[in-house]
């Protein structure tokens, strides 16, 4: 769901609050992106008693929740709080990039620009690894944060500015994407420079709308053999969609690379189970039987946090279960 109204917003952060409450074992995501909604709806306060009850239940990540509400808070008057939450952590010194990068896109939408600057080099110094390809989507978002404000501020490049540039795939390179007189044509009265910089624009949407932490990934479903048969073996009319074990496997790769290629980001791969999928159906009135249901099923686990990178880093074992590195295994140029 992409709620488009305020009400749709909070209609989908109640959904959220009732699956949380169905799935107490995935609380932390789904109240997350309730916050989120809720945010998105203009109900602050609300957000925050998420942030707040989150926290005081010994989360996974407490950074990233402190991270989100400073950022809820400024927005609606608490700057002394959400300065004082900011500096928490940033002394902190997360060992992900997205608190960094909430805190320091809080900074800069505020007009912050060196704060937030600093902030993000700090982030880069701690967490950029020796070899570029071990770079993670959300490390490559930092960094190309990073090159924004610096562009910003009209700061020479330096070497993570041209990692930013290296990892960077679009059409429009990313010193155009980053150029501060894009905003003075926003304010044209000449069509054809606003229609070009509409294309602009598109263009950094679509690289960085699943760049934020809250969006679930695009996932896709990875049944282990011992699942996918007893899976096959109660529901006959799914063997259509799962012909054999190692064409599942092929068809994981195969949807993944296809969706790269068009330029999706933020992937994703689900792992399913039989008794899962069967309450999942149930929840929906529906019979397992029913293939619709599957890319559904793949969005809720998705949505409830249970979703693992795809592609894994270079040398990390291959999602499908085989102990091989993924290069060697499904990563490789033929598989």
């Amino acid at each position: 769901m992409r709620p488009d109204t305020p009400a749709d917003d909070t209609t989908e952060a109640e959904r959220l609050l009732r699956t949380a409450g169905q799935y107490p074992e995935d609380r932390e995501p789904l109240l997350l992106r309730a916050a989120a909604h809720l945010e998105l709806a203009g109900e602050r306060e609300r957000a925050t008693l998420l942030y707040d009850d989150l926290l005081a239940s010994s989360p996974a990540d407490p950074l990233l929740i402190r991270s989100l509400k400073a950022a809820n808070l400024w927005e609606y008057g608490h700057e002394a709080e959400a300065r004082a939450i900011i500096d928490g952590v940033r002394t902190a010194r997360p060992e992900q990039p997205a608190p960094w990068q909430i805190i320091a896109e809080t900074l800069e939408a505020h007009d912050e620009l060196e704060n937030a600057e600093a902030t993000l080099t700090e982030a880069a110094r701690l967490l950029v690894p020796a070899e570029a390809e071990d770079i993670s989507y959300a490390l490559q978002s930092l960094l190309t944060a990073r090159h924004r404000v610096r562009r910003l501020l009209a700061l020479p490049h330096d070497a993570p500015d041209t990692l930013a540039d290296g990892l960077h795939t679009a059409d429009v390179p990313l010193d155009e994407l980053h150029d501060p007189k894009r905003l003075w044509a926003l304010g044209s009265s000449d069509p054809a420079e606003l229609q070009a910089e509409i294309v602009r624009l598109r263009s950094e949407l679509g690289s960085y709308r699943t760049a934020l932490s809250r969006p679930f990934p695009v996932a896709v479903l990875h049944w282990p053999e011992r699942e996918l048969d007893e899976l096959l073996a109660a529901y006959p009319e799914l063997e259509a969609e799962y012909p054999t074990y190692r064409a599942h496997l092929t068809d994981i790769e195969a949807s993944l690379r296809e969706l790269a290629q068009s330029g999706t980001p933020n992937l994703g791969i689900v792992p399913a189970t039989v008794p899962s999928y069967e309450a999942f159906a149930a929840s929906e009135s529906s019979t397992p039987a029913n293939p619709d249901l599957l890319p559904q099923y793949a969005t809720t686990l998705a949505a409830r946090g249970r979703a693992t990178t795809w592609p894994p880093l270079r040398g990390a074992a291959c999602w499908c279960g085989s102990g091989r590195a993924y290069g060697e295994c499904h990563g490789g140029t033929a598989t």
